[in-house]
């Protein structure tokens, strides 16, 4: 399931440890886990993005197919607040393949300069987008361990994410 993009700028997620958590003691879709869990902030911080930025999942996932990862995302409440889901599956190539990101920049029709790619994986979610010439920010929850470059910055919680992405400077059509 995916909508209708027309918003000119976009946020890329990571799934796991970036919008839900992973827990390793599980296996298989995590759709079927006995349990799920939303990081803290998260929703709060996805209804704040959604009326200037579409938003979507971009995902390494081998175990989890797009109708799999969207019915995670209906267990703690966020398929709503996404507007497309790009994974491995779907895509055939991973993270931190420039192919990965060029599908997902030819699907949704949006300039790379006006994507920000969100991981909990420095190498992977915020290297492999800025060799694709899009920003990346590195969620890092676990540490006090800061990267910041012209392409890339660090935050520790979610709360910080509307104001990190202003410090870009991509500025809203709305």
């Amino acid at each position: 399931m995916s909508r209708t993009v027309r918003k000119s700028q976009c946020v890329l997620f990571d799934w796991g440890d970036t919008l839900m958590r992973d827990f390793p003691e599980f296996s298989g879709p995590m759709a079927a886990w006995p349990h799920v869990e939303v990081l803290p902030n998260v929703k709060e911080v996805l209804i704040e993005l959604r009326p200037q930025w579409t938003l979507a999942l971009a995902t390494n996932s081998i175990d989890s197919d797009e109708t799999a990862i969207w019915e995670a995302l209906d267990r703690v409440g966020l398929r709503a607040l996404l507007d497309k889901v790009f994974c491995f599956q779907t895509i055939g190539h991973s993270k931190p393949a420039p192919d990965f990101f060029d599908y997902i920049v030819k699907d949704l029709g949006v300039d790379r300069h006006r994507m920000v790619m969100v991981g909990d994986g420095f190498e992977k979610d915020v290297l492999g987008a800025n060799r694709s010439r899009i920003r990346g920010i590195w969620f890092n929850e676990s540490s006090t361990e800061v990267r910041i470059g012209k392409m890339h910055k660090t935050i520790s919680n979610f709360q910080s994410l509307p104001d990190t992405l202003t410090s870009f400077g991509i500025e809203s059509d709305t």
